[in-house]
């Protein structure tokens, strides 16, 4: 019997499956995956000391619009917004915004002088789909607060770096550049829009938008035409006062120091109106046109964008995990295999298959991954199955072994097999499974 599915998933959402599933991308990877990349996340940002912070996924709409600004692309065309009562609501698009509205909520300044905080989960945007872009999509990152050295930029994407060499990513390019402070970018804004008013009519009429809204998205364009206009542009880094100089080369040499690589680009910026000072990115040629694995940077004035009464040093990064998949797949990973079952129960009548549900409780306490049937199958159909969970073991049980006290266990691999008293099962089967 075949079961036609009546609903699918929402295009641009994707399931993650215990097995493989059928096409290419992050989609693809079964769940065991998944927990494997989260695991190396989570171990190498805490081995910098970074403690994980969870987040609604639901936020007020007006918090994602002040944090990443009224005239993004986020808050103007990517955003899963709806209203219920009083209030509107938004699906978070990113979550630095909902960690700072955290930080200042929960007063986190008063548990430590600077928070390390590191997040795992899903986000959404509604844009089309397309390779490495999804409507629901899964991002980790770090938010460094309450620290505004340099060294602190340092950390961050020290700690963003490692995370990538744990998998043993190669040909990775990190870009780094400077916005200055506060004053520098609006400076800096308004000479690069008076730039690019004579050219306006050689724009696309994305860029000639963006021209009048947000200029700075502008650098941003894939478009090789625009990119040879950009070529005489002016460079923020002109803009920069002496002390946002000073921070940026500080930012430099530490990462000299650390051996870690980069790539000034002065035409790097990010489109949330947050940021400050330095702004970094990842790219990963292996992604295409999508390139970028990571990005991040200083966003000192994001808590006064959202009410607080002056700023609030800040420095993070967040990464697509979807996009990590692309880069690990084309690279050749070598994911970790599913674990076999230690034991399968294969029970012989009604009594056997009650005997066999207690036996399999009493084997999980003891720590051992155990499953058994519970569909009332022939021995046969039971030792497929057997095989085809690749168990190490399978347990034995029928009206004779209960009335005797004992269970047959077969070794899978050579096909022998011994009676072994059921009390006795728990500790044979985890002597067994070590010596295999």
């Amino acid at each position: 019997m075949s079961l036609e599915p009546t609903f699918r998933n929402i295009r641009g959402t994707f399931d993650i499956l215990p097995q493989d599933g059928r096409s290419e991308g992050a989609h693809d990877m079964p769940s065991r995956a998944w927990q494997h990349v989260e695991q190396v996340v989570r171990e190498v940002l805490e081995r910098f000391n970074f403690r994980e912070i969870r987040t609604p996924i639901l936020e007020p709409t007006e918090l994602i619009a002040r944090g990443v600004g009224q005239l993004t692309d986020i808050v103007t065309k990517e955003m899963f917004a709806f209203r219920r009562g009083d209030t509107n609501y938004v699906l978070r698009p990113e979550v630095t915004a909902p960690v700072m509205r955290a930080y200042l909520q929960h007063r986190l300044d008063q548990q430590g002088a600077v928070q390390k905080l590191y997040y795992i989960g899903p986000c959404f945007r509604a844009e089309n789909p397309q390779k490495g872009r999804y409507r629901q999509f899964h991002q980790f990152g770090v938010e460094l607060i309450g620290a505004e050295t340099p060294e602190a930029d340092a950390e961050v994407i020290a700690a963003m770096m490692a995370v990538y060499e744990a998998f043993g990513l190669k040909n990775l390019r990190l870009r780094i550049n400077t916005l200055g402070d506060a004053e520098s970018r609006p400076r800096y804004r308004e000479a690069l829009r008076a730039y690019l008013q004579p050219l306006a009519d050689r724009l696309t009429p994305t860029s000639r938008q963006r021209l009048e809204t947000n200029p700075l998205r502008i650098l941003d364009t894939k478009d090789e035409r625009e990119r040879r206009l950009l070529e005489g542009a002016p460079r923020i880094i002109d803009f920069v006062d002496e002390k946002g100089r000073a921070h940026y080369e500080a930012v430099k040499a530490h990462l000299q120091a650390l051996g870690i690589a980069f790539e000034e680009d002065p035409f790097l910026v990010r489109g949330l109106d947050y940021y400050t000072h330095t702004t970094f990115e990842l790219e990963s040629p292996d992604l295409g046109a999508q390139s970028a694995l990571a990005g991040g940077g200083r966003y000192d004035l994001l808590a006064m964008d959202l009410g607080h009464d002056a700023p609030v040093p800040a420095v993070g990064f967040a990464a697509g995990i979807e996009r990590l998949f692309i880069a690990l797949q084309a690279q050749g990973y070598a994911f970790p295999e599913e674990p076999p079952l230690d034991a399968y129960l294969v029970s012989l009548g009604e009594a056997a298959m009650r005997r066999a549900l207690v036996e399999a409780q009493a084997l999980r306490r003891a720590g051992l991954r155990v499953d058994l049937d519970l569909k009332g199958r022939s021995m046969k159909a039971q030792m497929r199955e057997a095989n085809r969970q690749q168990a190490r073991y399978a347990v034995i049980m029928g009206d004779r072994e209960l009335a005797e006290g004992r269970a047959v266990v077969r070794d899978m691999q050579s096909g022998q097999q011994q009676e072994v008293p059921l009390d006795e099962l728990a500790d044979f089967l985890k002597g067994a499974v070590r010596v295999s």
